[in-house]
């Protein structure tokens, strides 16, 4: 059942980043697991810079899309946060039982942290999230999407990012 579980997460390298395909209309934007490489990139320096619990943070952000390859990606405006959460769990209790019991309570409740976002780890990991979204953002931009379109994208970040570490990387990545 251990091959199912790989199945899911391989399964992220076809879920398109929905948010890219309805703001700037991509036809092949980066997919989810694009997006959680360039995250596990980000929150390995950032935790190794900061001293933090660098295993907690990368398997935070490997588990936090997971749901995803069986839900697709779920934009804001499409769903009451409660509706998507719930749909979330639902998925990731379905993918999390095909792995070896003695591992799953550590699964659970690194997914349960991230979702209740009181941790130190998972504050950072739900930054780096959009850190990572503004970094692809500039990205698109530098291809010729305008910033305009891009805007609300910033401005989501902007407001999210305290960590003072992502908020120096933030402004670098603006700023270009």
């Amino acid at each position: 059942m251990i091959e199912d579980f790989f199945k899911y997460a391989a399964n992220l390298k076809s879920i398109s980043r929905q948010g890219w395909v309805d703001k700037l209309s991509l036809e092949n934007p980066e997919s989810v697991a694009d997006h959680t490489f360039s995250m596990a990139v980000i929150g390995m320096i950032i935790s190794d810079l900061g001293n933090l619990n660098s295993e907690k943070i990368i398997k935070m952000i490997l588990l936090h899309d997971l749901a995803e390859s069986k839900v697709g990606d779920i934009v804001p405006d499409k769903m009451s946060i409660e509706e998507k959460e719930k749909l979330e769990n639902h998925a990731f209790n379905e993918i999390i039982k095909t792995l070896p019991e003695s591992i799953i309570p550590n699964y659970m409740g690194i997914w349960k942290d991230y979702q209740e976002n009181n941790s130190k780890e998972s504050q950072i990991v739900h930054q780096i999230d959009k850190l990572e979204m503004v970094l692809q953002a500039k990205i698109y931009q530098s291809q010729g999407h305008s910033k305009e379109k891009l805007e609300p994208f910033f401005e989501s970040a902007k407001s999210s990012i305290t960590h003072p570490k992502l908020k120096e990387l933030f402004t670098k990545i603006i700023d270009e």
